[in-house]
């Protein structure tokens, strides 16, 4: 029998309520063909800030470093300012261990109502691919006069040729088991430095890939796109900041926020790669047994995807699509009144 070492990260808000949900289905999956799962729960977030100063331990990656995947919840708190929860978790991860390829998945799947008239069922089905490690969240710069009337803040995006050429062959890579078209978004005609070295990789890279076909887009005309032509995407490329705003508009134009899922990814597997729902804490609904798993439970698939386990993947997706398509039980972002452990429990069915 095959084994995991899964770190569960709950986090904040409704992650304490999606994570354990997302893992019974993911139990039955694994139960069903053969797997064995073991979870190590680890209470870092917001809660572990208010009694610490801190977001997570010191050696929280060295303990993390010893499982094959991390599944995160959420992290933020209205009462403490995002730049610290980010800063003080999530971002140290992602940079710690080298998960510089954020793939984000969104296809409009049946039983969903799309907010845009005239797409069918499939007809919208994109991967974003963002570079996850360097661009504008490197957090580079500081503050001068800090807090005085002459405040100055310095931030500095960075971007280097390894850095993006790495994730742009990725998107090429992942192009060629799809569909073959691979878009590139940049905004090179206002940001003449780091924009255009990413331009001219992109075709420099292209060129390595023939039979791949390609397109480039300024950041504006592509969030117009992803609204007025989403079914002309296959996979997208973006930087760090493009790439978490348009996949959060390609989930919404494929019918909700609760049904994003996306993988961290390390491609050369020396470090474990980490697996969330593109969702937040949503403090307004946090307790209240109603947020939406699903996005969660189909980060668990690509999870168990990235770990050669496509069966497990393939019965959790297929368990998703399927109460998609019946439509029920269904949380009440996607019109239902459902409660998260009721979806949990009919997923974990239909998973086995």
């Amino acid at each position: 029998m095959k084994r995991y070492s899964i770190a569960l990260l709950p986090g904040d808000g409704i992650g304490q309520e999606v994570v354990p949900a997302a893992c019974k289905v993911l139990e039955s999956a694994c139960a069903a063909r053969g797997v064995s799962i073991e979870f190590t729960t680890y209470d870092w977030g917001s809660e572990h800030y208010f009694r610490s100063g801190v977001m997570m331990p010191v050696d929280a990656l060295d303990r993390l470093r010893r499982h094959d995947a991390i599944l995160l919840g959420a992290v933020g708190h209205p009462d403490i300012p995002d730049h610290i929860t980010l800063n003080g978790l999530l971002l140290p991860i992602r940079r710690g261990f080298d998960l510089y390829a954020n793939v984000r998945p969104a296809c409009l799947y049946e039983g969903v109502k799309c907010p845009l008239a005239g797409y069918a069922p499939g007809s919208i089905d994109m991967v974003v691919v963002r570079e996850n490690t360097e661009g504008e969240y490197t957090q580079a710069g500081g503050f001068l006069y800090h807090h005085l009337p002459a405040e100055v803040a310095v931030q500095t995006s960075i971007f280097t040729r390894a850095g993006i050429e790495r994730v742009v062959r990725f998107a090429f890579d992942l192009a060629r088991r799809r569909r073959r078209h691979v878009t590139s978004i940049t905004k090179s005609n206002a940001q003449g430095y780091g924009m255009v070295l990413w331009d001219r990789v992109f075709r420099e890279v292209a060129a390595d890939y023939p039979d791949v076909a390609t397109g480039s887009l300024l950041v504006d005309a592509a969030a117009m796109d992803f609204v007025r032509r989403p079914s002309s995407f296959d996979v997208v490329v973006a930087s760090n900041l493009f790439g978490d705003i348009l996949s959060d508009l390609s989930a919404i134009v494929t019918g909700s926020i609760g049904l994003a899922p996306s993988a961290n990814l390390d491609p050369s597997r020396k470090s474990p790669s980490l697996f969330e729902p593109v969702h937040g804490s949503a403090p307004d609904i946090a307790g209240h047994n109603s947020a939406n798993p699903m996005a969660t439970v189909l980060a668990a698939a690509m999870m168990m995807e990235h770990l050669g386990q496509s069966e497990v993947a393939a019965a959790m997706e297929t368990a998703v699509r399927d109460t998609l398509k019946k439509g029920a039980p269904l949380t009440r972002d996607l019109g239902g009144s459902s409660s998260t452990l009721e979806v949990a429990a009919v997923l974990a069915s239909r998973a086995a």
